[in-house]
């Protein structure tokens, strides 16, 4: 049986509703591992199924590091302004931008699939995916723009 403290565990780190931890621990028989994987997994399913949704709304986030040397810009859309507006969905938008100042992605590809800088084991694309499966909408990462001095 899953305890209830294991399903707030895997909630906390995802994000992702109650439900869907509860049945990724059950799937993963309470293996915290596992059930993130079949949460990856569940979350790039979703994703490929609102591939064709219209993207009408979205944020342009922007992080500019600490000595003022390097900096970034990031288009993150959306399908509606609900979503956008969510602080939530603007801190995914402030994470990327952080990557890209750190990583020097030159296109969206090899943005997504790199590993995200903040060290949780997943790829930029893992983490758009998961945006998706939070907000149950269709989430793509457009333009982006890195500034650098050196």
């Amino acid at each position: 049986m899953i305890s209830t403290e294991q399903i707030k565990q895997l909630r906390e780190e995802t994000g992702l509703s109650i439900m869907q931890c509860q049945k990724a621990l059950e799937e993963a028989l309470g293996d915290k591992a596992k059930a993130i994987n079949i949460l990856r997994e569940k979350g790039a399913a979703i994703a490929a199924k609102k591939a064709d949704r219209i993207l009408g709304a979205g944020v342009v986030s922007s992080y500019i590091h600490t000595g003022d040397c390097v900096g970034a810009m990031v288009e993150l859309l959306c399908e509606t302004d609900f979503v956008a507006k969510s602080l939530e969905f603007k801190s995914v938008a402030k994470n990327i931008a952080m990557h890209i100042a750190a990583m020097s992605p030159v296109d969206v590809g090899e943005l997504l699939g790199q590993p995200f800088i903040k060290g949780s084991g997943e790829t930029v694309g893992d983490l758009v995916n998961g945006t998706i499966q939070k907000f149950g909408e269709r989430t793509e990462v457009g333009r982006f723009v890195r500034y650098s001095i050196n």
